[in-house]
């Protein structure tokens, strides 16, 4: 793994003076309990909010999206600016991840103040909750600054939405260096997590005038999402699982849906039938630990997109707000 590391590094053009700064073992003498203090703090949490999991996840491709892995995601927006979490698209990220992150900063602060970053914390917080529940462990390199920009304008366009076609998500993940397949594996941590039930009215009320849902959803579950999404337009906070089989598990399920009609979004079912996306979504439905494998990679990958490091950054005294 430590040589796969260095050849995610090497390929991605970071190994320069600045960013080689970055290693596994960063805050080994600054910050000697980093790792037990984030351990704890993640554990306490996942215990007792469950769904912190999933949020963490979110929260993790949001930041890293926008401005790469640098927690502008987290910025509280000012009378003078409004920040990223403020954008539409980032209105339903969930409590959960933001006060994980939160938790441990404090945390460390009183540990080792001043030294660890934002982004850190979230890369970390990221991979330790879904190895938690059942995902593969990666190692991530650490030595990221925080950003010093956060911009709601910034969002739109360059996050993939439910309603997009699957031309336009591979777009938006090939501008940031992404393969196809690394999209469909990075698509796989929707096998935990829930979608809100807008994301996808359109697909089981009215879908034409021969069928009420859309006929790549399976007929029972199509009707039980009916049910369960009945008062949305009234309650816009109902959610649905992603994975109805093994909501609170990271595994391959999310994959094994997909042909029996089980998947939630219209790219879920985009996915399982393009061409393009369709023999790994097969592959990862046959073989969980190709699908394990290819998720660490791409989230090693995903977890250096545009971090800071040097005067392009700074630590942040507290998460959601420039020092």
């Amino acid at each position: 793994m430590a040589l796969l590391l260095f050849s995610v590094l090497f390929f991605l053009g970071l190994l320069n003076p600045s960013q080689s700064r970055l290693s596994t073992n960063y805050y080994q003498k600054s910050c000697p309990r980093f790792t037990q203090i984030m351990e704890d703090t993640i554990t306490n949490k996942q215990i007792t909010s469950p769904t912190t999991a999933a949020a963490t996840l979110r929260l993790f491709f949001h930041d890293c999206f926008i401005e790469g892995c640098d927690a502008s995601v987290l910025i509280s927006s000012t009378p003078f600016n409004k920040a990223e979490r403020d954008a539409d698209m980032n209105l339903s990220l969930p409590g959960d991840g933001f006060d994980v992150v939160v938790r441990a900063k404090t945390a460390l602060e009183l540990a080792c103040p001043g030294v660890v970053s934002c982004a850190d914390i979230l890369v970390v917080a990221t991979r330790d909750l879904v190895t938690m529940v059942g995902g593969p462990y990666y190692k991530v390199a650490l030595g990221r600054r925080d950003g010093i920009v956060s911009r709601a304008s910034r969002v739109e366009g360059n996050l993939p939405r439910p309603t997009m076609s699957i031309s336009q998500i591979l777009s938006i993940f090939a501008a940031r260096g992404f393969s196809v397949q690394e999209m469909v594996a990075l698509s796989g941590a929707h096998t935990i997590g829930f979608s809100h039930c807008k994301e996808f009215s359109s697909g089981i009320y009215n879908y034409s005038r021969i069928s009420q849902s859309d006929p790549s959803y399976n007929p029972r579950f199509a009707e039980g999402l009916r049910k369960a999404c009945s008062d949305y337009q009234k309650n816009p906070t109902l959610s649905v699982f992603n994975d109805i089989m093994t909501p609170n598990k990271f595994d391959n399920m999310y994959f094994q849906n997909l042909p029996k009609g089980l998947g939630l979004l219209a790219t879920d079912h985009t996915m399982a039938t393009d061409p393009r996306t369709r023999q790994f979504t097969e592959l990862y439905a046959k073989n969980q630990s190709a699908f394990f494998e290819a998720f660490g990679q791409a989230m090693v990958k995903l977890s250096l997109y545009g971090i800071k490091t040097g005067r392009r950054g700074e630590i942040r005294r507290r998460c959601d707000a420039f020092n």
